[in-house]
Parts: C-alpha cells; sequence; structure tokens
C-alpha cells in the first residue's frame, strides 16, 4: 500500500519554508538537502523538517498540500514554526 506524505522544510538561515508531498520522505529529503544542483530549495540550505502528515491517497496529500500554500495554510506553518 502506497502512502503518501505532506510536508513543511523550514530554513532557519533564511527563515524560508517550502511546501510538498512524496511518497518517500527520506529521499525527497536528501534531495532537497544534498543531491538536487538546481531549483528553488537548493538556495536555502540547509532544511529540516518541521511537520508531516501521512494520506493513504495522492488526492488527499495534494489537497492538505494546496492548503498550505493558501493565506490560511501559511497562518497554520507560522504557528508550527512559533512552537519550535
Amino acid at each position: 500500500m502506497d502512502e503518501f506524505v505532506v510536508y513543511i522544510l523550514f530554513s532557519e538561515g533564511y527563515n524560508k519554508t517550502y511546501v510538498g508531498f512524496t511518497s518517500n520522505l527520506i529521499e525527497r529529503f536528501k534531495s532537497h538537502n544534498y543531491l538536487s544542483e538546481k531549483g528553488y530549495t537548493i538556495k536555502f540550505r540547509p532544511w529540516k523538517v518541521i511537520h508531516v502528515e501521512f494520506f493513504t491517497t495522492k488526492s488527499e496529500a495534494l489537497k492538505r498540500e494546496k492548503l498550505f500554500k493558501t493565506g490560511k495554510g501559511r497562518e497554520l506553518i507560522k504557528e508550527i514554526i512559533s512552537k519550535l
């Protein structure tokens, strides 16, 4: 059975966040922090995972990822960061 993960990354040095989803969090995290040679996340390394949510369907995960990218979602992310 596949499992989908919505994750939030935080770059303390740059005070930036990144929201994504994947079916393999460990490999995706390695990609963001070490392997990728282009893209948004390489500019703000290192990243740390500050929040994860697990879903059984891709559509549920995508819906949640999209929520985090809205104004309401950004407020939720601020609350998560304030608790770090």
